[in-house]
């Protein structure tokens, strides 16, 4: 194997690379040049082996896609990220310029970042040709060393490969022949670094073949110019699934020469998919000051998305990005606090009453198919909201659908009865969003049985704890149809179910559901 000295190996000499500013000083140092992937294969190996990690804050995917990645990098393949929107596809990207050097050298004055022992422009060669050991060597850090195109429908040729410019041939007064004249792309630009292509398939199929060569040959072709520029890059695409019938595809030579695909995912565990929320999500120094958000909202939060990604009424091609659960964690935590704001109050913490708020961050992160559309994105929202409520209380407390099956004469006594029984007897209960944290508790203490049905199962609870689960014991009976619940302006209305069902037949009702029974919201 070839002896390689990196720029690691200066520092380690105790020399100062940015010192080294001519060609014969760098071959004084020692330095040897190699490729951008075996720098990448180098710098992987070495974190590798120190057991550092190669993909820091990227969660769940520990077993999957780095282990995958990793393989890639080590093969020298360009790789193709294919997943669904909000998989971190090009956060992975932009993460490789950590397995870069810090610096490089080139020739100062390159637009192609030309490699003092490989050049590869005119411009490069006869500079090194005209003044040899002292021609002028610059440094490019690893932040430098980063290209990133959005693939468009309206991307040419010569934004990435580049085009003759006749500006610059009427100034340099230079034939159309002499390669001067020719403007460098972005792709050229980012000679000796990593190149990213996001959502590839959006790219026009004749501009795709215009990476042919690229990735075959490690070259360029300008507009019949008779040269050859090999460039040294790594090449990292992404694409959506979706993209494959909805709006382009692939082209099947591009993909048989990207060497490595790469299929990511979503979370696959809701405790993955809040390690991610809590690390992402942007909760400013005074929200957290002022406002509590317990685990039991965390998980209802993170639980619509789950729900989202099965739902019938969302396109499943279209993918629910983890943005979903990271805006509403946001809404939900300024719900709260804006609620403490308008009552005076120096902190507080996240009801169940203001999951109500964490709706917009639904509507506008879900794709609807057409039976979703017939809804509303309203009303989905709401149902998948109410959905998490039904998929998170049977962690907490029994299964109201199980003691509905039992026998009049089982010898288990029913833990919701007294509850559905204040109900039941014509009362209900009214909780308004901008109600202060001591009237919401007093109000919920009203209730029969409810603070006891808790204080049953959750025994060292205080009494915000407990006053919140108690809540959340009227959403979950509401969502197993046990009793009622109806979002009205400004507040949620809690009743018996009979008796709604008898004042949704007369008024209209509000809010519904896709539940058989009917009841409002629920």
């Amino acid at each position: 194997m070839q002896l390689v000295a990196s720029s690691l190996q200066l520092e380690i000499n105790n020399m100062d690379i940015t010192k080294v500013k001519t060609f014969g000083e760098l071959l004084a140092a020692g330095y040897r040049n190699r490729s951008v992937k075996e720098e990448i294969r180098e710098n992987l190996i070495r974190k590798l082996t120190n057991k550092d990690a190669t993909f820091p804050g990227i969660i769940g995917y520990e077993d999957s896609v780095i282990p995958d990645t990793e393989r890639a990098l080590l093969s020298r393949h360009n790789i193709l990220f294919l997943g669904l929107r909000g998989q971190a596809k090009t956060r992975m990207a932009r993460q490789m310029i950590d397995l870069l050097d810090e610096y490089i050298p080139y020739i100062a004055g390159s637009e192609v970042n030309d490699d003092p022992f490989r050049p590869i422009s005119k411009y490069s060669r006869d500079l090194l040709a005209a003044k040899g050991d002292a021609t002028p060597i610059s440094w490019l850090h690893r932040t430098e060393r980063y290209g990133e195109k959005l693939a468009t429908p309206d991307v040419s040729v010569a934004d990435l490969i580049g085009d003759i410019d006749p500006i610059k041939a009427a100034n340099l007064r230079l034939n159309f022949a002499d390669e001067q004249v020719i403007h460098f792309g972005i792709i050229p630009k980012s000679n000796r670094g990593i190149f990213v292509i996001n959502e590839i398939p959006d790219l026009q199929a004749r501009i795709q073949v215009s990476l042919f060569n690229i990735l075959e040959e490690g070259d360029i072709q300008i507009r019949g110019f008779k040269l050859r520029m090999p460039l040294d890059m790594l090449f990292v695409f992404t694409a959506n699934p979706e993209d494959y019938t909805n709006r382009g595809s692939i082209v099947t030579p591009l993909k048989d020469r990207i060497e490595s695909q790469i299929l990511t995912h979503y979370p696959k565990t809701l405790d993955t998919a809040l390690a991610i929320t809590e690390q992402e999500a942007d909760i400013h120094a005074e929200q957290k000051g002022r406002v509590v958000i317990s685990d039991l909202v965390k998980r209802l939060i993170e639980q619509v998305s789950f729900e989202a990604r099965t739902s019938e009424y969302v396109d499943k091609k279209s993918g629910v990005s983890a943005r979903l659960t990271i805006a509403a964690f946001e809404n939900a935590v300024s719900a709260a606090e804006r609620r403490a704001i308008l009552n005076g109050e120096k902190e507080t913490q996240v009801w169940m009453s203001d999951l109500v708020g964490i709706v917009p961050s639904i509507t506008g992160k879900i794709e609807l198919v057409y039976e979703g559309e017939q809804e509303g994105p309203y009303q989905v929202a709401f149902n998948l909201l109410e959905k998490s409520f039904r998929s998170q209380f049977v962690n907490y407390f029994p299964n109201p659908d199980q003691m509905k099956k039992r026998k009049a004469d089982t010898k288990d006594e029913n833990p919701f009865k007294a509850i559905t029984h204040w109900f039941d007897k014509g009362n209900q209960l009214n909780l308004f969003f901008n109600t202060k944290d001591e009237e919401k508790i007093q109000q919920l203490y009203k209730v029969d049985g409810l603070h006891a049905l808790v204080k049953k199962y959750f025994k060292l609870a205080n009494e915000k704890e407990a006053a919140l689960l108690m809540e959340f014991v009227l959403h979950g009976l509401a969502a197993y149809s046990l009793i009622s619940k109806k979002v009205v302006e400004g507040k949620i209305e809690f009743k018996d179910l009979i008796g709604s069902m008898v004042n949704l037949g007369s008024s209209g009702g509000s809010f519904g559901s896709e539940d058989e029974d009917l009841d409002d919201f629920n």
